[in-house]
């Protein structure tokens, strides 16, 4: 079964348009296969189109850069058409208005919610009340990728991680650019494609620099922001520094530098 946007460009025995769903977890995993190990993560409230099901696991594509994989059918309904998204790295869920509640979950940043009601302090959605100085409307987004990087500096990494409680280095990246509402691929090498080639010169503030399989962010000339295996988190490095060390790791030299 394949999507329908797809036909005439491959041979399948039947085309679907898929069935519109929001993600009703906080957090889920992106599996290669059901039951499978992890691509990437999902937030709440991200929109996922499922086109077959199989083993209690829904197959689909993300809407917001159309990475496919399977979820958990639980982690899966109808959509609620959300109006506001966490801007800041991690918030919380409760039952009710009042900070001595007892929390329901963790929220991460970039999720999205539909607000209902709102007050100076407290914002009640489907799921849950959420403190509303931790909200933005859709489309009020942040302005510089490399600021919202720097606020989940020390999360620890995680292969596949797209949120406060783990990211690897392409998931910095994405989170970062969707806070400030840009669009963003999933993966290091598809993040290639984004801007265009800089003029020689230094680097500046917010460029993009890859090696085989990794990406940071420039945060000044000489430094940047990365999530990446040898501090195990989100770290800043010297841009000459991590680029020896990744050459003598066998990871080979910088191969692109772009700027969005």
């Amino acid at each position: 079964m394949a999507h329908s946007s797809l036909r005439g460009t491959l041979d399948a025995a039947t085309f679907t348009d898929g069935t519109p769903c929001r993600l009703i977890r906080p957090l889920t995993d992106l599996l290669a296969r059901p039951h499978g190990p992890r691509d990437r993560q999902l937030l709440l409230g991200d929109s996922f189109t499922v086109i077959d099901q199989d083993q209690n696991h829904s197959f689909g594509f993300a809407a917001k850069d159309g990475y496919c994989g399977w979820l958990p059918d639980a982690a899966l309904a109808m959509p609620h058409a959300p109006t506001h998204w966490l801007a800041v790295p991690a918030s919380h869920l409760y039952p009710e208005p009042r900070v001595q509640a007892q929390e329901i979950a963790t929220l991460n940043l970039c999720s999205r919610l539909q607000v209902t009601s709102q007050t100076e302090k407290w914002s009640e959605t489907p799921h849950g009340f959420v403190p509303t100085p931790h909200l933005r409307a859709l489309g009020d987004w942040a302005t510089c990728p490399v600021s919202v990087a720097a606020t989940l500096l020390h999360t620890p990494y995680l292969w596949g991680g797209n949120s406060n409680v783990g990211l690897d280095c392409s998931g910095l990246v994405q989170l970062a650019f969707h806070a400030c509402g840009l669009p963003c691929p999933g993966d290091s090498d598809l993040q290639q494609t984004l801007g265009h080639p800089p003029a020689p010169g230094p680097a500046q503030r917010g460029d993009l620099i890859f090696w085989r399989g990794h990406v940071a962010l420039v945060h000044d000339p000489d430094t940047i922001l990365h999530a990446n295996g040898h501090t195990m988190s989100v770290a800043f490095e010297p841009l000459q520094t991590a680029t020896r060390r990744i050459a003598a790791q066998g990871g080979g030299p910088i191969l692109c530098h772009r700027r969005p």
